[in-house]
């Protein structure tokens, strides 16, 4: 329909938080463009194959530190790049960022790349942090267009003078507001403190489990979705035989049990923006979560959740018990309060369009 077609490459470290945070973008480029998808696993690859991206299967070690691993993992973006010639290349995360980035700046390809969240790289001292700093500005330095998900995160790249062409500001990932429906809130006794994301110190699990000992009760439950990333899966079995915990496990549709949920807890010592909170509170439930970068964005102090310092568990303690004093009617209304927050500031539709403006201005269709 007068559109130029290009060719778009997509370089992501897992195939489900491309289609679980960013498939709107995905569809959008599609539409209007030929797109490859460069991923490690095949978790959604018949329904990224079904909206016309072609995939092509790249080994990634997500958080290996081998020099002779990322070098060939270079190696195979350049080579990618080679053989497609793409006219547009976006990246996803710290190696296809990093790597991706490196490639596509050495072809003179143009790319576009996120920064989903700085984890605890930038907590390192010494040489570690000097390495890390260079990477980031081999790999960024030629990208178009470089996107952060929060203000902290851009000042901490500017401070260290990891610097692109451009960069831009959007609301995490978004979320999708029909994919996460409003639920009315659940009725009964029981309170339900729903822990989601991965398994690990850095996401606060030490602290939930702090609090679920300290609170868990027969009317108070503590539930953790999402796997075992440390070593913490024997201490968990032990704590949810004694009855202190429960488990659910890792699910790629989360919906059903945000929904079951009282209230969702984000314990994250950083985040780029946490889809978990805003899935959360799209889903119509209160939030207990992380004064952090990436978190207090998305939800406001005593109307639509409660916020603790990361790492102190009787903070995390203290905030829970303000919600156990809530009534019902009370966590209700801080439920569709959050709500309503994510339908005025997080609509992924939103993020989508700030996206593709890019993408028309690199690929020359800013008119459309």
């Amino acid at each position: 329909m007068g559109i130029k077609m290009g060719r778009v490459l997509i370089l992501t470290n897992s195939s489900g938080g491309l289609y679980d945070f960013r498939n709107e973008f995905v569809q959008a480029l599609a539409a209007e463009n030929e797109v490859f998808i460069s991923m490690p696993d095949d978790t959604k690859e018949k329904e990224l194959q079904a909206e016309g991206c072609r995939i092509i299967r790249t080994a990634i070690n997500r958080r290996g530190i081998n020099p002779l691993e990322d070098l060939k993992l270079y190696r195979t973006y350049s080579k990618m790049m080679k053989e497609l010639e793409p006219d547009l290349v976006v990246t996803y995360t710290i190696k296809p960022n990093i790597y991706g980035g490196f490639a596509a700046g050495r072809r003179k390809v143009p790319y576009i790349a996120t920064i989903t969240g700085l984890g605890g790289a930038f907590d390192k001292t010494g040489i570690l942090l000097k390495v890390i700093v260079t990477m980031y500005r081999m790999g960024l330095k030629k990208a178009s267009c470089v996107f952060f998900q929060n203000q902290e995160n851009r000042d901490i790249f500017q401070n260290y003078g990891i610097t692109a062409k451009k960069s831009r500001m959007v609301m995490g990932s978004g979320v999708n507001l029909d994919r996460h429906h409003y639920e009315e809130y659940p009725t009964g006794k029981e309170t339900h403190f729903l822990f989601v994301g991965r398994v690990m110190k850095e996401r606060g699990i030490l602290e939930f489990i702090e609090a679920a000992k300290k609170l868990h009760s027969e009317q108070v439950f503590f539930d953790i979705m999402g796997y075992c990333d440390e070593d913490y899966q024997d201490l968990l079995d032990t704590l949810e035989k004694q009855g202190v915990l429960h488990q659910i496990g890792f699910h790629t549709e989360v919906h059903e049990y945000l929904a079951a949920a009282s209230a969702i807890v984000v314990a994250s010592f950083h985040e780029g923006m946490s889809n978990a909170l805003i899935e959360g509170a799209a889903t119509g439930r209160p939030v207990i979560a992380s004064n952090i970068s990436g978190c207090k964005e998305a939800f406001e102090e005593g109307r639509t959740g409660f916020g603790f310092t990361p790492g102190k568990a009787e903070e995390l303690i203290a905030a829970m018990e303000k919600f156990l004093s809530l009534s019902t009617e009370e966590r209700a209304r801080m439920g569709r309060n959050a709500r309503e927050k994510m339908e005025k500031e997080f609509d992924r539709k939103l993020v989508t369009k700030e996206y593709m403006d890019e993408v028309h201005h690199i690929l020359g269709n800013s008119e459309l």
